[in-house]
């Protein structure tokens, strides 16, 4: 893919859609058919307030699944997916993302694929990390080559030393820095996120992230990818190439409630003084 033409901007900001439990997750209604209706309204009515509120690009995301499947999900969870990323793009001709939790890119990858979907974001893609969901290892060399089989430009968006995590490897080498995420492991932009969801990002670390890009003499973009606010976006757009926002646009800025087309608004007006 490419980065600018897709979202039309070169510095994009991307909303979050936090799906519902969807059915079979151990928080969601008892009735499944129900279930799988508030996700869908929920996609379909937060997809709506990003819209409306300005945002360039949409990532939908299974996170009331929680205690969630490190690696592959089962057949129901893609299903749930794929039904609310369907919902989301009758919704919005905006640049639709696509992350299954907690790192099945496989599964990212094939929601892409049948709804359209213009990038997924995996969490771990090269390297590995320990996670509450035990050792998560990245398969960057099964997720490229799936793209390549199914034929698909989706772009591939990796986080580095992703939040609710911890690196495996001794201090002063991380196996999953920007230049092997980007250069070896081929994605597509490098997400750069705080320690858990909502949490800001350190700003030595994102700094670190994009001097690392500049010594290896490459050009991949890189995202914020958690707590980002009105206040601190402006900052953050200097040195990254976009950011990825969630927590900020619901509303009263709880991380599961629905989200706020004025919040998204405030976002969007302040990000435009450096954009």
């Amino acid at each position: 893919m490419e980065f600018e033409s897709t979202f039309g901007t070169s510095a994009p900001l991307v909303g979050m859609v936090h799906l519902p439990p969807l059915p079979g997750a151990p928080k969601a209604p008892d009735d499944g058919d129900e279930a799988m209706r508030a996700a869908i309204d929920r996609a379909a009515s937060d997809a709506r307030a990003l819209d409306r509120g300005g945002v360039d690009g949409i990532v939908i995301e299974n996170f009331g699944d929680a205690p969630f499947y490190p690696d592959e999900v089962p057949p129901h969870v893609v299903a749930g997916v794929t039904r609310a990323a369907t919902a989301v793009a009758a919704e919005t001709n905006l640049p639709l993302g696509i992350n299954v939790l907690r790192n099945d890119a496989e599964a990212a990858l094939s929601v892409a694929s049948a709804v359209g979907a213009d990038f997924v974001r995996v969490n771990v893609h090269t390297g590995a990390r320990v996670t509450d969901q035990g050792i998560v290892q990245g398969r960057a060399h099964e997720t490229v080559r799936l793209r390549d089989r199914l034929g698909v430009d989706v772009g591939v968006f990796a986080d580095t030393d992703v939040k609710h995590s911890a690196p495996l490897t001794p201090a002063g080498y991380t196996a999953e820095s920007f230049a092997d995420t980007a250069e070896r492991g081929l994605a597509d932009a490098v997400i750069a996120s705080g320690s858990g969801t909502g949490e800001a990002v350190d700003a030595d670390a994102l700094e670190s992230v994009v001097r690392e890009r500049e010594r290896h003499g490459l050009d991949t973009p890189v995202l914020v990818g958690s707590g980002v606010t009105p206040e601190t976006v402006a900052d953050l757009l200097d040195v990254a190439d976009g950011a990825i926002v969630g927590t900020a646009l619901k509303r009263g800025g709880e991380t599961t409630a629905p989200v706020d087309a004025d919040r998204v608004a405030d976002l969007v007006d302040a990000a435009d003084e450096v954009r």
